[in-house]
């Protein structure tokens, strides 16, 4: 039908004609490919769903959740978030019978990090409604706020099967706010519930090195202690001292400094001041100097020969401190050893060193960005200057994180341990783990295992990973070749789940069995280096209370790992030097 021309109905003939010969093509076509097995089917793409917006105005009887962390860095993180104006709330340390709930509403294959969390979600979800509150007003007044990625491992699905779970337990609509710029909600179609400025950024820094700093120092202490429990019992105290200073640390405003008369004409006033304060200000360094002072006042014994396990692996099984991972510190410690745990610090220098290197392998290819040819030297010098202050300004970001996390560990007493050094961590694994491979820790899990077995920094390397996790899995493959080229490394992996605890502290033991036995070789060679005696040592340091406490600063010695050896090897260079006799020593 062509439709109405002055009045009269008109026919197209030629529309008439084709119709019927179209339609005929259309059934032969589809017969054939019905014979040959080649149905046209229509296409099911998958559309992420439409997530319910944080936004300001929900802020105020909004409550974060998160958790995933050490107890020690989620609290801290508490206060930063309360600092900047949130209602929050950190969950608790997950058990197994979160990892079975998390199985129960959750997709099969996931990995247990995803289990454990997403389980510990839904059972403080359904505490809240079993103390009273209905799903609806659990829906609108709370929000999980998780870190997301993409990536080649399961990890770059963890958001989904969040809200998969959460939507299977009854939760439907739950919000889960990705911790990240990209992604998430977008700032740009409504005024965001999160604001990710600057302050934000800082505030959660500073809250994971400060504890990063206080688990540390806790871990080095408590084997040592002399009186069981006081470690902790400090911990704790100093742990709710930080919380609360980090709290009501005060953020640096322009119109609130001495010169605002002057930086309110700069551009950019309010970053440039809220830089400067962050690398001037001295709150959280007091605040550690007392935190130093109160760990300072625990008695601890030197002698006590120990091995001590480097802790590696996937970075929530590495991090967590519960079933996540059997419990592996306590258990460390319950067998007689000294955990040296992984700072959160290593995975931010690992994530920036891995983005300057990107930036460095795909200049002038990435799309828009292709250089010009030298035959235009002031276009290809105008990008050649442009690329070279992106690479700056990461190396500065470097410098400056470098700096602050140093700056923290001198104030708590400069015995934690220093971040290993990323460019050398690349030498070191990239021989047996292309260091461009991303995924997981990448290449950083051979590189440990390498730099604290070859720099005497631990007897034994212990690498902790969830069931199945592909990017730690293709590490112990390449830990082969290694293990093979350092005949006297102890490296271990195991894989942890919901299950099998009993079957991994087994063979956690066999391997800490072998590192004890060097560690008690190392100290009675030292002893008899020295020509000392355990009981000389003891009766000096008796003389010398002063190397009772954990802040007094023993050196480290070539080939000397432990610290009962490490504190030998010191004691017998002070008697050296003050001339006292053997005899004196001892009495």
């Amino acid at each position: 039908m062509a439709g109405n021309h002055n009045g009269l109905l008109t026919i197209d003939p030629f529309t008439e004609q084709t119709d019927p010969i179209q339609q005929t093509l259309a059934e032969e076509r589809a017969r054939l490919m019905k014979e040959a097995g080649l149905e046209e089917k229509r296409s099911q793409h998958f559309k992420k769903p439409v997530e319910n917006p944080f936004t300001k105005a929900q802020r105020a009887h909004t409550t974060l959740l998160f958790g995933g962390l050490t107890w020690k860095h989620e609290h801290l993180l508490h206060g930063a978030f309360e600092g900047l104006g949130y209602k929050c709330e950190y969950l608790p340390t997950p058990n197994v019978a979160a990892f079975q709930t998390g199985k129960e509403y959750g997709n099969n294959g996931q990995c247990n990090p995803t289990y454990f969390t997403v389980g510990n979600v839904v059972q403080y979800l359904q505490g809240l409604e079993a103390s009273g509150m209905s799903k609806e007003e659990i829906v609108d007044n709370y929000i999980f706020l998780t870190a997301g990625a993409c990536g080649p491992c399961r990890f770059g699905m963890y958001e989904a099967e969040y809200r998969l779970a959460l939507k299977n337990s009854g939760f439907d609509g739950f919000r889960v706010q990705l911790f990240q710029q990209a992604g998430g909600l977008n700032q740009a179609e409504v005024e965001a519930g999160l604001e990710m400025n600057l302050d934000f950024f800082m505030a959660i820094l500073n809250a994971l090195n400060i504890g990063d700093m206080v688990t540390a120092l806790a871990y080095q202490i408590r084997p040592y202690e002399v009186n069981p429990g006081e470690t902790d019992r400090v911990l704790e105290e100093c742990i709710d001292y930080l919380h609360d200073v980090i709290k009501n640390k005060k953020r640096f405003e322009v119109e609130d400094s001495k010169w605002a008369f002057l930086l309110k004409h700069l551009p950019n006033a309010g970053y440039i001041g809220k830089f400067a304060d962050q690398l001037a200000g001295d709150e959280y360094v007091k605040a550690l100097h007392h935190v130093r002072d109160r760990f300072d006042a625990i008695e601890i014994d030197r002698l006590r020969a120990k091995p001590i396990v480097k802790i590696t692996g996937e970075f929530w099984a590495q991090t967590t401190e519960g079933d996540g991972n059997f419990n592996m510190f306590r258990f460390l410690e319950r067998e007689g050893a000294e955990a040296l745990v992984e700072p959160i610090g290593t995975w931010i220098v690992y994530m920036l060193h891995q983005a300057k290197q990107a930036t460095k392998d795909r200049k002038g290819v990435k799309e828009g960005e292709v250089f010009a040819p030298w035959t235009r030297p002031v276009t290809r010098l105008k990008q050649e200057l442009k690329f070279r202050q992106k690479i700056a300004a990461m190396t500065v970001a470097e410098k400056i994180f470098d700096r602050e996390y140093n700056r923290l560990r001198h104030a708590i007493g400069g015995t934690v341990h220093e971040l290993a050094n990323q460019y050398e961590m690349q030498r070191l694994g990239h021989p047996f783990y292309n260091s461009r491979s991303g995924g997981g820790e990448g290449h950083l899990e051979i590189a440990k295992n390498i730099y604290y077995s070859n720099k005497d920094l631990a007897h034994m390397v212990l690498s902790l990973k969830p069931f199945g996790c592909m990017p730690s899995t293709q590490s112990d493959g390449a830990q082969a070749a290694v293990v093979s080229l350092y005949k006297d490394m102890i490296y271990l992996p195991i894989e942890t789940s919901g299950e099998g605890e009993i079957n991994a502290h087994s063979r956690v033991q066999m391997a800490l069995g072998e590192a004890k036995a060097k560690t008690k070789t190392e100290f009675t060679e030292t002893l008899a280096q020295t020509g000392l005696t355990e009981l000389q040592v003891r009766a000096y340091i008796d003389a010398h209370p002063e190397i009772k406490r954990p802040m007094y600063h023993i050196p480290e010695y070539k080939g000397k790992i432990g610290m009962a050896a490490r504190t030998v090897m010191y004691v017998a260079e002070r008697i050296k030097k003050e001339g006292y006799g053997y005899s004196e020593a001892a009495g």
